[in-house]
């Protein structure tokens, strides 16, 4: 059975799922969010980066943001999981990053560390508890990723995907401020200086999913933040573009294996 808890911390740019995925299977998306996963039990299958990969119980998975995957259990019986989501801010906060060009990546994707998992499983069962004083959430998360970091981080330059004329950063800045508006494929074309066709077939080629789709998972992600902040679920769907509360909880649901309601 499918069983998903997300979380709050005391820092509002870190944020916890705990699950037991059995029969729910993630769609290819991506995230705004690094995401951490550890695996506690079973074994999970993603593609990434044009490849398949597995990964079982004891093993850690640094997932970068923007970066498209999808995933599902190898056996029946499912996997469960507790996984940090960590606004790739926090992190250049933490990596003291000097240049706004500079940013933090992880030199693995998977890794087997029997050390340091059972570290990064006892930080999230700390930051899950009400036991602790403000002081010590608060200190918490510097404490507790900096093993990960010291071992397995690194700064480098930002890269840029160029579109035409712009790069995929620059039209998410554009679509991030106008997520409640009805776009079209002709105003993000020009934007970029292509023709239409030459807009969906450059865009699809460098980010793997249509633009609508690619639209779709960031007003849903968007979304997600606004949940968390403590917007009602109608409000999120007017904020972000959907036709109403409705199929914004469909959508959801269907990406997140969770209603809104439950956020």
């Amino acid at each position: 059975m499918d069983k998903v808890n997300y979380l709050t911390t005391q820092n509002k740019e870190i944020g916890l799922i705990h699950a037991n995925y059995q029969k729910f299977a993630f769609r290819r998306h991506y995230h705004l969010d690094f995401h951490i996963g550890l695996v506690t039990s079973g074994q999970q299958k993603f593609f990434y980066q044009g490849g398949n990969h597995t990964i079982g119980q004891g093993q850690v998975v640094i997932m970068p943001p923007d970066e498209l995957h999808d995933g599902s259990s190898i056996h029946n019986d499912g996997y469960q999981v507790r996984v940090f989501s960590i606004d790739p801010k926090w992190f250049s906060e933490l990596a003291d990053l000097k240049s706004e060009n500079d940013q933090v990546q992880f030199s693995q994707l998977i890794i087997s560390n029997p050390t340091l998992f059972q570290h990064m499983v006892r930080v999230h069962q700390a930051l899950g508890t009400n036991n602790l004083s403000q002081l010590a959430k608060d200190c918490l998360p510097y404490e507790g990723f900096e093993l990960l970091f010291r071992h397995y981080g690194a700064i480098q330059q930002k890269n840029t995907l160029p579109l035409g004329n712009q790069s995929i950063s620059t039209l998410k800045d554009y679509l991030m401020e106008n997520l409640a508006q009805p776009v079209k494929l002709e105003e993000l074309s020009q934007l970029c200086e292509l023709s239409p066709t030459q807009f969906q077939r450059h865009f699809k080629a460098k980010v793997g999913l249509t633009p609508y789709a690619w639209l779709s998972r960031l007003r849903l992600e968007c979304g997600f933040k606004l949940l968390k902040n403590g917007v009602s679920g109608t409000e999120v769907a007017h904020q972000i573009g959907f036709y109403d509360q409705a199929h914004f909880s469909k959508a959801f649901k269907a990406s997140y294996g969770i209603s809104p309601s439950k956020i």
